[in-house]
């Protein structure tokens, strides 16, 4: 009989680890999953964030201007906060119009492409928040070039229509 013991603990023991063998697989591949699956503290999952000090969002009596850091076309954090009036005003029946501007520094042609970059990144923030295509409308400024600090010159400016 005493054999008979032996062989049920060990069986006893084998089925007890092989218990906290899944439980803890179990725990790791659910923080794992949590892990992967939590969402980016970017809106839009099109937009990059940037943490240069020079990229940054102004929202002033329903005008939302994008300032960005020299020679990127990334969105500063808190896009998609910034563009929540938009979105419900656009959900309203209205338009959106995105207008590009750069600094002086560096090839004007560079310049006027990376505007353009710039508007083509809310756009994508914009469309990733629901808003249609056909509701946003680029506009090309006649003078890309911006007046004042080379800081505030690297911007979009998005209105309502």
């Amino acid at each position: 009989m005493g054999s008979q013991d032996d062989d049920n603990t060990g069986l006893v023991l084998g089925l007890l680890f092989g218990l906290i063998t899944l439980v803890i697989a179990f725990v790791i591949g659910i923080a794992a999953l949590r892990g992967v699956t939590k969402p980016a503290p970017v809106a839009a999952p099109v937009a990059a964030v940037v943490a240069d000090a020079d990229a940054s969002i102004q929202v002033q009596d329903g005008l939302v201007t994008f300032f960005f850091a020299s020679g990127q076309a990334t969105l500063a954090g808190g896009a998609n906060e910034a563009l929540a009036d938009v979105v419900k005003a656009v959900a309203a029946g209205k338009k959106a119009v995105l207008s590009g501007f750069h600094d002086a520094s560096g090839d004007p042609a560079k310049n006027v492409e990376l505007a353009k970059q710039r508007a083509f990144a809310v756009r994508d923030a914009l469309t990733a928040l629901g808003v249609a295509a056909d509701k946003i409308e680029l506009k090309k400024p006649e003078n890309t070039l911006a007046n004042g600090p080379e800081k505030q010159a690297r911007s979009v400016e998005v209105a309502v229509q």
